[in-house]
């Protein structure tokens, strides 16, 4: 019990910060808020040493595990991190206090929701969460775009919401209580029976609908490249934090999830559509913000595409690493002075290309073989680790292409290409390890849809990596110009939909 009071404690710090008067001054705000930052990330350390020694712990109120403690220590991370940067951001801003207030109960309900020890608290942070964020996204109220932004953020995370609390309603009714411990218990009963019955398949569809709508996938992705106008300090609380809950909802119950094959068929199809759509734009993009924002979408889509083939472990990691990436990157993208333009890299030939992209999904598949995840078996893994490779082709197919003398390059390429591949996973095995007693072991009976699906999207993965680089180092045709201008605008959806929003909620000073 010690535990959970002492997890509990973390956000009510925050929440106690951001109910201070804003009459107390800006300054007085942001020292209680990073005395507070601090104060709840030493608890979540206190209390994922506590889980390792002592094990999972559930309750009424609170739920610990591998995949909470995971969570609750990175958003407590990030969350000391931005507020850090916020004093020193913001400083001399009239609303800074109004900042920080918002952000200190923005954190404390992400606080919470990854501790709720039941999913009607999940659902009431889930809500807290964006009903702070949209304050946040908002903080320059003056600003058309930021408002636009906000505002199909909003109606996304309505429908999230609505989503959400159907699934709710329909565990609450077939198992009679909305604990997560005894919601696990039961479906693990459940798992082996047979057909687990339509309100569980109705429940694990709702969960996976508001897991997308939260995480910005297709064609609902439109406000998360736009959200610009905002303090930097929010957009990396929200790329590397917030955005993930999606994610988390599905890990969180993956027990549940994992009975329904049409649920995971939905994630899996949505996830790999926004991954290659989101990775594609990216590469047109020329602002650093905005294709790190691209970038964000990619990566969720990889995260629910991970979900869909079971590779809940795989997700959660994918968490982590995006989350700390994303952080850094955003808070470090306004010390770029001069960017980087490309030009016209040296040309590839496709005939070096291809069999440089084959040898790198092939060294995928062996060494996830050597460590026990073959593709047949750990698509979610395979999948991920192929994209991963890819990135390293341009540079084995040059090293093919040098010379007799210099063949030693070609050596150190493939060599690092292979640590890089072991490393990966190697960190997906450990993850595995970790997060064992706090995840399903199985999934739904799945057939070869969930492998073509993970083949489909390696394949374009590979078509987008070529025509990139074919773009890049070469003299493009009329037909790979016009594809690249509608790229770059991302095919227009996002334009259909701020005309929409538009038309019915126009903009009319502040929200």
């Amino acid at each position: 019990m010690l535990l959970s009071w002492l997890a509990a404690l973390a956000p009510a710090l925050l929440l106690g910060a951001g109910l201070i008067p804003l009459r107390a001054g800006a300054v007085a705000l942001r020292r209680v808020a990073i005395g507070a930052s601090i104060g709840g990330f030493v608890l979540t350390a206190l209390v994922a040493t506590g889980l390792v020694i002592h094990g999972r712990q559930s309750s009424f109120f609170v739920h610990l595990d591998a995949v909470s403690g995971v969570m609750f220590l990175l958003v407590a991370f990030i969350g000391l991190i931005v507020t850090a940067y916020g004093r020193r951001y913001l400083a001399g801003d009239p609303g800074q206090a109004r900042f920080t207030r918002w952000l200190c109960l923005t954190l404390a309900a992400v606080l919470a929701l990854t501790i709720s020890g039941n999913l009607l608290f999940f659902a009431l942070a889930w809500i807290g969460t964006s009903m702070g964020l949209h304050r946040l996204l908002v903080f320059y109220p003056e600003r058309h775009g930021a408002q636009l932004a906000a505002r199909k953020k909003f109606v996304t995370s309505r429908l999230g919401d609505a989503a959400l609390l159907a699934a709710l309603l329909l565990i609450l009714g077939r198992f009679g209580t909305l604990e997560f411990g005894a919601i696990f218990a039961a479906t693990d009963a459940l798992r082996g029976t047979g057909e687990p019955g339509i309100a569980i398949h109705l429940a694990a569809v709702f969960i996976a609908l508001a897991a997308v709508l939260k995480s910005a996938q297709f064609p609902m992705h439109g406000w998360l490249p736009e959200v610009m106008e905002t303090p930097t300090p929010v957009s990396a609380l929200l790329h590397a934090g917030i955005i993930n809950a999606g994610g988390f909802l599905v890990v969180r119950m993956a027990d549940l999830v994992a009975l329904s094959a049409q649920a995971l068929d939905l994630l899996l199809i949505i996830g790999a559509v926004t991954a290659v759509f989101g990775a594609a734009v990216m590469l047109t993009q020329t602002s650093v913000k905005v294709a790190l924002a691209w970038s964000t979408v990619a990566q969720m889509g990889f995260m629910i595409l991970q979900c869909g083939l079971g590779a809940f472990a795989a997700a959660m990691l994918h968490i982590v690493a995006h989350s700390i990436y994303k952080a850094h990157a955003f808070l470090s993208a306004g010390g770029i002075i001069t960017q980087r333009r490309p030009g016209q890299e040296r040309p590839l030939p496709v005939a070096m290309l291809i069999p440089a992209l084959g040898a790198s999904v092939a060294l995928v598949l062996v060494v996830g073989a050597i460590f026990g995840m073959p593709f047949f078996e750990k698509p979610g893994v395979a999948v991920l680790g192929a994209t991963l490779m890819m990135g390293l082709t341009p540079m084995l197919a040059a090293a093919l292409m040098a010379r007799e003398e210099a063949r030693f390059v070609a050596l150190r390429v493939g060599g690092f290409a292979l640590g890089v591949c072991v490393a990966y996973f190697a960190l997906q095995w450990g993850a595995e390890w970790l997060l064992a007693s706090a995840l399903p072991t199985e999934t739904s009976p799945r057939g070869p849809f969930a492998l073509v699906w993970a083949a489909l999207t390696v394949l374009a993965f590979g078509t987008l990596l070529v025509l990139n680089v074919l773009r890049r180092s070469g003299q493009p045709g009329p037909g790979l110009q016009a594809f690249y201008v509608h790229l770059f605008n991302g095919f227009y959806v996002n334009a259909w939909c701020n005309r929409l929003v538009a038309r019915h909620w126009p903009l009319k000073g502040g929200v």
